[in-house]
């Protein structure tokens, strides 16, 4: 049913009354029917006895001739029930002379035998100009009532907010700390929470910097990745200070009226002086932040650029904004304009990236308070299953982990609950109703074989994790692999990783005479791989130490002519045929156990690296892997243990401090005797 709205009552009311006061013919007004006629009509009514009584209005110059209830029906052509117990007949005459001259024939005649009245115009002159009156009055108010609601932007959208377009819509919250959120609900980012401790300090300590000359930033710009936490931290930040916080998306500022995304942006910093010391967040800032065209003519939009021209005008423009510090967040910040990135605007650009092992950790022990975890649940374990993981999908890993468990009535989310939810997230979802023949399943089988046997004998690889043949979302089959989390990526690794991908088509045309559609993804990201390397990253013999990236977007013209790009694609066709044929040749120097972890993968369906492990023998290198678990087991083994020798320190220090006073009390008792 649609909403009740008071909009139908004033629509209703304004339609009653238009009938009222425009429907000309015969009408009905209270209880008595009327018509109206001509003077020569009205003559022939009363000569034909239809009068009853005649009353004359000398002002308006016209008559009411009521008329007799036998004659209604003849007149009226309806029943004494429709016309009222009042039926007339209303006139406009010329000259009440001939109106009594005439009427008085008539009652010679015997024709007209009621009374002729004179109507006072002082007693009804107050009550027609009123009812003259009401349209306009009933036309003002209204005017005035949709005014009202005009400019306070009622209605319920559409037109009702036509006079409020250029506000602000920011979400203001008058005391940060009333979110409840503080820097204890966000794990990990420990570089970037140092940051904005600072602003933090700036804000309920101004004093304490501006005394030695410094001056507090004007602003801080949160970039990192999706789902790593920026806009959390700013609440965070929010909380902790305790002052007002407005909150918008970039997105906010526009609108299609010209003028519109200025005129909120000054709003905006309008009620942020109003309410200082405050803070903006503009969340999604490249929506209008994104770097202005050099040829406006051409693909520019006005309406953005001076959206950000406001924004410039505001932050660091002729007046000042004491107390009043912008944060944005972002994951472009290489499409931002230059202007809004110099200091001044943006003091501090505070990168939040993908968390590491430990934060990780951290994230997972945050998101696993509100679950009924299993008590031998491995937290590290699950540190390690999601490696490039941020914030939010760790969030979504802890939930999907307990719908699962839920979905299986169990009291308790278990591991394997948590490892088939990073499986759900990465691989989709499972699809165990997908028929296939046999001679597919093979193919398939012994394609995912051959990327576990190809990544066991690269060096550079990342480890085995397991090895799957059951169809998830677009894939037949999948392996999970452990990767490394590098700083820095060397040119023989990224060629180990190509020849781990290109490890699956190989074994298809060794082991079964033919190719299929299956390696589609391998070969796009192989393909991907050996471009980024010989064009972006100098790693080609014939084009070393040659970068052709470019950041600029409104260049639509190649870095380079037309016989570099020849000789990029065949190296990067060299490239990919020598990875390659260097898979084809690990297959084929380890046949068996390929074959072997096919058969294992056709009967089970899903192979671990202990199986791989159990076939091929221990990998020939060290994993970096493992080197990275066991330098940060250490690493909080020390911090454990430091954390211990401080607290027994601290004891230490408090027992000599007690046996200093006693010694001392002693010798002042023993002066004292």
């Amino acid at each position: 049913m649609p909403k009740f709205n008071m909009s139908w009552i004033y629509l209703v009311i304004i339609i009653t009354l238009g009938v009222i006061f425009f429907t000309d013919g015969d009408q009905s007004i209270g209880q008595s029917a009327v018509r109206r006629a001509s003077y020569s009509n009205f003559k022939a009514y009363v000569d034909r006895g239809y009068a009853k009584s005649v009353v004359v209005n000398k002002q308006e110059s016209k008559l009411r001739m009521y008329v007799r209830s036998e004659n209604v029906r003849d007149l009226f052509h309806q029943g004494k029930d429709q016309t009222g117990d009042a039926p007339y007949v209303e006139v406009f005459y010329g000259s009440v002379d001939q109106v009594e001259a005439f009427l008085e024939a008539e009652r010679a005649k015997g024709k007209f035998k009621g009374e002729l009245v004179y109507e006072d115009p002082s007693r009804n002159g107050i009550l027609d100009f009123l009812i003259s009156l009401a349209p306009w009055v009933l036309f003002i108010f209204i005017w005035f009532f949709l005014m009202n609601r005009f400019s306070s932007g009622g209605g319920g959208g559409g037109i009702g907010g036509i006079f409020s377009v250029g506000r602000s819509k920011a979400q203001m919250i008058e005391k940060g700390n009333t979110l409840g959120i503080t820097f204890k609900d966000v794990a990990g980012q420990a570089g970037a929470k140092q940051e904005v401790q600072e602003i933090v300090d700036f804000l309920k300590q101004p004093q304490k910097y501006t005394e030695l000359g410094g001056k507090i930033p004007k602003g801080a710009l949160l970039v990192g990745p999706p789902g790593t936490g920026k806009t959390l931290l700013a609440k965070a930040v929010a909380g902790e200070a305790g002052v007002p916080f407005l909150s918008m998306s970039g997105s906010d500022f526009v609108e299609m009226f010209v003028g519109v995304g200025a005129s909120r942006v000054r709003d905006t910093f309008a009620q942020a002086k109003a309410k200082a010391p405050s803070i903006i967040f503009i969340d999604e800032i490249d929506a209008i932040g994104r770097a202005r065209s050099k040829n406006p003519g051409y693909g520019g939009n006005d309406e953005r650029e001076n959206t950000l021209n406001a924004l410039l005008t505001e932050m660091d423009g002729f007046g000042t904004n004491s107390g009043v510090i912008i944060m944005a967040a972002t994951n472009r910040v290489d499409m931002l304009d230059k202007a809004l990135l110099r200091a001044g605007r943006f003091d501090r650009e505070i990168h939040v990236d993908l968390p590491d092992l430990t934060e990780r950790k951290e994230i997972f022990q945050v998101h696993l308070r509100p679950i009924k975890v299993d008590e031998n649940l491995d937290i590290d374990l699950l540190a390690r299953q999601t490696p490039g993981f941020s914030g939010a999908d760790i969030a979504n890993v802890c939930n999907e982990a307990a719908l699962i468990a839920a979905r299986h009535n169990s009291k308790l989310v278990t591991k394997q609950d948590f490892l088939d939810a990073v499986d759900r997230i990465i691989g989709g979802l499972e699809k165990k109703t997908k028929v296939m023949t046999n001679d597919e399943k093979r193919a398939v089988a012994l394609h995912e074989a051959g990327h576990a046997t190809c990544s066991w004998f690269c060096q550079h690889a990342n480890p085995l994790v397991k090895v799957s043949i059951v169809p998830r979302g677009r894939a037949l089959g999948a392996a999970w692999y452990l990767p490394e989390e590098r700083q820095l990526t060397t040119k023989e690794q990224l060629l180990d990783e190509m020849c781990s991908l290109l490890g699956g088509r190989a074994a298809e045309e060794l082991f079964t005479g033919h190719i299929s559609t299956g390696a589609m993804n391998d070969l796009e990201r192989s393909t991907k791989m050996a471009q980024s390397m010989i064009a972006v990253y100098g790693m080609s013999d014939i084009l070393p130490n040659i970068c052709y990236y470019d950041n600029n977007d409104y260049n639509f013209t190649k870095p380079y002519s037309e016989e570099t790009a020849k000789v990029i694609d065949s190296e990067v066709l060299k490239m990919v045929n020598e990875q390659y044929a260097r898979a084809k040749a690990l297959l084929e120097e380890h046949r068996e156990g390929h074959n072997e972890l096919a058969d294992l993968l056709m009967q089970r369906e899903v192979i671990f690296a202990e199986d791989v492990e159990r076939i091929f023998g221990k990998r020939p290198w060290a994993s970096r892997a493992e080197e990275i678990i066991e330098s940060n087991e250490k690493i909080n083994q020390n911090t454990e243990q430091a954390r211990a020798d401080e607290s027994s320190l601290s004891v230490c220090r408090a027992e000599g401090a007690s046996i200093e006073d006693q010694n001392q009390n002693q010798n002042e008792n023993e002066n004292k005797a």
